[in-house]
């Protein structure tokens, strides 16, 4: 078949690399100059199999009324007259309960245990490398409160067969020794032995590379403008340099997949969530993370990778800016200073990013009413980690496969 496949963040091009794997020609339409330079450019660094979860959790509601007066508070609203903020913010506080948190934490589990295993063969056909660690997370705890919550946690884990270990203060320590400076300030913690870490943007650029030498082709610097509809089915791409045929269009536009999905009659309730981080050189190995750190605290994920620190978090609802405000910055050097003092926090380089979120934190993947246009996005802060099984799965549905995951509860049949 000839697929194309709408933008060539991580997600976009693994896709186009299974796709082509598969023995479809692919081609990758993206806006930008090159790979993975928006979201995917420098985001926390983890590949989290284990730690993983929606934000709509029971007590968020309660917490974001708590942090709106906090310095350093992990989610950020900035209102505006906004229907489509309000909309998602409403479906997301709707998911807020004891059990849809259990079935939406249940499916992203599932999905990214899927995809550990499709990541891990991709590395190996492949070769290709990226800063890449495999000695897990490690959630750490500040508060009694947080150690009595992860419960609710481990129970999941547990229920999809995720290893798991429970730590003490001393615990932490044999995980990330670096901490034993502040092991006044651990409470506990919570370990993913299974998750990784990489730089996102290498991984990405690396791959693309690959995926060229199997004939995919990148059509960069093109915007797309909207599609042609025939009798039902998607018959072409619409650019800015012309149309562009295709048997099938994957859509994986990330926080922007609403606006052409829109003119199709769809409603998708998937909106940005703007993720901050700082890559800082590593100048005390001994004073550095292993592996990633989680401040549980602030929801901030600290990362080695290899000779640099990538500390990256929070969740600032406001729209679709990537301005940098000072204050963010401060709580990103506030959460690793905290935990790993002595950094050169003057060389550190600050970015943000708006992450694709869904109200319940699953993405969207699988086909449409629309023939021939199928969807992968709304991955939320969790794009690297899923993307590889999420690829696989579209790409056994566009090929009439039986899948190996069961997804039927991933498509955007859920929402109507």
């Amino acid at each position: 078949m000839k697929i194309t496949v709408l933008g060539a963040g991580v997600v976009g091009v693994t896709t186009a690399y299974q796709l082509a794997k598969a023995g479809h020609a692919v081609t990758v339409i993206d806006r930008q100059a090159g790979p993975a330079l928006e979201t995917s450019f420098a985001n926390a660094g983890q590949v989290s199999f284990g730690y993983c979860g929606p934000w709509a959790a029971p007590g968020i509601p309660m917490k974001a009324l708590k942090w709106l007066f906090e310095e350093h508070a992990p989610l950020i609203i900035r209102p505006k007259p906004d229907w489509a903020m309000l909309s998602w913010l409403i479906k997301m506080l709707a998911n807020c309960s004891t059990e849809r948190y259990a079935v939406n934490k249940g499916r992203m589990l599932r999905l990214s245990d899927f995809s550990r295993t499709a990541l891990a063969e991709v590395r190996a056909e492949t070769g290709i490398a990226y800063d890449s660690g495999m000695k897990g997370t490690v959630q750490l705890f500040r508060k009694e409160e947080q150690v009595e919550a992860m419960a609710k946690d481990v129970k999941a884990l547990a229920a999809d067969g995720v290893p798991y270990e429970v730590l003490d203060a001393d615990g932490c320590i044999r995980i990330e020794p670096a901490l034993a400076h502040v092991r006044h300030k651990i409470k506990g913690g919570l370990l993913t032995p299974t998750d990784e870490t990489g730089d996102c943007f290498k991984f990405t650029n690396a791959l693309a590379e690959k995926a060229q030498a199997l004939g995919v082709v990148f059509q960069y610097g093109t915007v797309v403008k909207d599609f042609i509809i025939s009798a039902g089915k998607l018959e072409a791409v619409v650019t800015d340099k012309g149309q562009q045929q295709a048997d099938a269009v994957v859509h994986c536009l990330g926080s922007f997949s609403p606006f052409l999905l829109k003119r199709l009659g769809m409603k998708l309730p998937v909106y940005p969530v703007k993720g901050y981080s700082l890559t800082i050189p590593i100048t005390d190995p001994s004073r550095a993370p292993v592996s990633t750190v989680m401040d549980e605290s602030y929801k901030i994920a600290i990362t080695r990778l290899g000779d640099r620190i990538r500390v990256g978090g929070m969740a600032e609802i406001s729209g679709f800016t990537t301005d940098l405000p000072a204050a963010r910055r401060r709580t990103l050097e506030h959460s690793v200073s905290d935990l790993f003092p002595g950094g050169d926090l003057s060389k550190a380089s600050f970015w943000s990013g708006l992450r694709p979120m869904t109200p319940d934190g699953t993405p969207v993947i699988g086909a449409t009413p629309i023939k021939g246009l199928y969807l992968n996005t709304g991955h939320g802060t969790l794009g690297w980690t899923m993307s590889c099984g999420s690829a696989r799965h579209i790409t056994q549905v566009i090929g009439g496969q039986t899948t190996d995951l069961a997804a039927e509860d991933y498509a955007i049949a859920r929402y109507n």
